[in-house]
C-alpha cells in the first residue's frame, strides 16, 4: 500500500522554523488503528489525514474532505497548524481550484481560503474564564498577571506580568513532562503562556506572545499553535480592545500568526507555508 505525504512547516515562509505537520492524502479509507500507527511513525506534533468523503471526489476538484489529527500518542479534536499544512497541500502541491476548501472535523467544519501569500483559516473562539486557584503554575517564582480557563478546550491560560520582556518568556525554562504528576484530573490538556506584546525598539509589532505545552497529548512543547490561538484571539481581543491582531509564538523555531476576530463569533487565523518533504508512505 502506498499513501502520499507531506511535510510542511506551517505559519512560517522559511524551511526548518514554525510548526511542522505531515499530512496524508488517502485515496481510500484507512484501517482505524493505521491512523496512530502512521502518526507515531512520523513521530511529529501533529499527522494530518485529508479522507474523500464520496467516491468521486478529486484532490485537484472537489471542495470539501475529511480531516482528521493525530498525535504521536492519540487523536486530537483541533489542530490548527495541521489545518493550514492540510490547504497548503490541497492548495499548492495538488492544485485544488476552488477559492475555499472545506474540512469536515472533529470540531465540525472549518474553512481554508487563500488571500495572497496566506492561507487564512475559519476557526472555532473559544472563551476563557478567569481561575481562582494557582497551584498548577508552570512559571515558579514569576509573577503571573491573570489566570484562565478554557473548559471548551481543556486549555490553562497563564499570562505573565506585562513588566516582561519577551526575551524572557523564550529563555524561560519549562519542565512540560512535570505537567504530567502535577495535573491528573483530566481537567487540563494544554498549558498556554502569553506575554502582552512590546511597543518598545525592534519588538514592536506584536501585539502579543505565547509558548504552548500539552503532554497530556504527548507534545512537550508545540512550535505554533492555531488551536491555542482560538483561546488567546478571544482574550487578548478583551484585554486589547482590537479585533485585528498580529501574535508570535516563542518557540525555538518560533511563528506569526494574523489574526482577524470575525462578527459570526469564530476567528480567521491566516499563516504562510513551507513544504519541505514530499513522498510515500509504503506497508
Amino acid at each position: 500500500m502506498q499513501i502520499p505525504i507531506f511535510t510542511v512547516d506551517a505559519f512560517t515562509n522559511q524551511p526548518f522554523s514554525g510548526n511542522p505537520a505531515a499530512v496524508c492524502l488517502l485515496e481510500n479509507d484507512l484501517d482505524e488503528d493505521l491512523h496512530q500507527k502512521i502518526a507515531t511513525e512520523m513521530n511529529l506534533s501533529e499527522t494530518a489525514f485529508i479522507r474523500k468523503l464520496h467516491p468521486g471526489d478529486d484532490f485537484t476538484k472537489s471542495s470539501c474532505f475529511g480531516l482528521r489529527w493525530f498525535t504521536p500518542t492519540n487523536e486530537v479534536p483541533l489542530c490548527g497548524h495541521a489545518t493550514l499544512a492540510s490547504a497548503a497541500v490541497l492548495f499548492h502541491v495538488q492544485k485544488n481550484t476552488n477559492s475555499v476548501l472545506t474540512f469536515v472535523t472533529l470540531s465540525g467544519e472549518l474553512k481554508a481560503r487563500q488571500v495572497e501569500d496566506h492561507i487564512v483559516l475559519d476557526l472555532p473562539l473559544y472563551l476563557t474564564y478567569p481561575q481562582v486557584s494557582q497551584n498548577f503554575v508552570a512559571v515558579g517564582d514569576m509573577i503571573v498577571q491573570d489566570l484562565r480557563y478554557s473548559p471548551d478546550t481543556k486549555k490553562l491560560l497563564v499570562r505573565l506580568s506585562d513588566t516582561y520582556e519577551r526575551s524572557v518568556l523564550e529563555e524561560l525554562q519549562v519542565r512540560a513532562q512535570h505537567f504530567l504528576s502535577a495535573e491528573k484530573t483530566g481537567k487540563v490538556k494544554g498549558l498556554i503562556l502569553t506575554l502582552k506584546g512590546s511597543s518598545r525598539g525592534k519588538q514592536k509589532g506584536h501585539d502579543f506572545y505565547s509558548r504552548y505545552f500539552a503532554p497530556w497529548y504527548g507534545v512537550l512543547e508545540d512550535p505554533v499553535t492555531g488551536s491555542a490561538h482560538a483561546v488567546l484571539s478571544s482574550y487578548w481581543s478583551e484585554q486589547l480592545g482590537k479585533k485585528e491582531m498580529l501574535a508570535f509564538q516563542c518557540s525555538r523555531r518560533g511563528g506569526e500568526l494574523k489574526i482577524s476576530l470575525r462578527n459570526d463569533g469564530r476567528v480567521d487565523i491566516a499563516g504562510q507555508t513551507a513544504v519541505v518533504l514530499k513522498g510515500n508512505l509504503t506497508f
